[in-house]
C-alpha cells in the first residue's frame, strides 16, 4: 500500500475541489484543512485499512447542529 496518496475532494460548505494529501504511515487520523476559497474548515478522517490495503477518507463540514 502507498503512504501517500492525493486525491481531489469537494469542499462541503461551497463545493470547491481541493486537493487532500493522505499520509497512511501514521495510521488512522483525525484533522482539519481550511479551504482555499470559502475558509471554512474541512473535518477529515482517514482510516487505514491494512487488511485489505485500502485507505478510506471521510469528509464532512462538521457543523452538524443539535436540537
Amino acid at each position: 500500500m502507498k503512504n501517500y496518496v492525493e486525491k481531489m475532494i469537494s469542499c462541503p460548505t461551497c463545493g470547491h475541489h481541493t486537493p487532500l494529501i493522505m499520509d497512511a504511515s501514521n495510521g488512522d487520523q483525525d484533522f482539519y484543512e481550511d479551504c482555499r476559497v470559502c475558509c471554512n474548515p474541512i473535518h477529515c478522517r482517514l482510516q487505514v485499512d491494512e487488511s485489505n490495503e485500502k485507505l478510506l477518507a471521510f469528509v464532512d463540514a462538521d457543523d452538524e447542529q443539535y436540537f
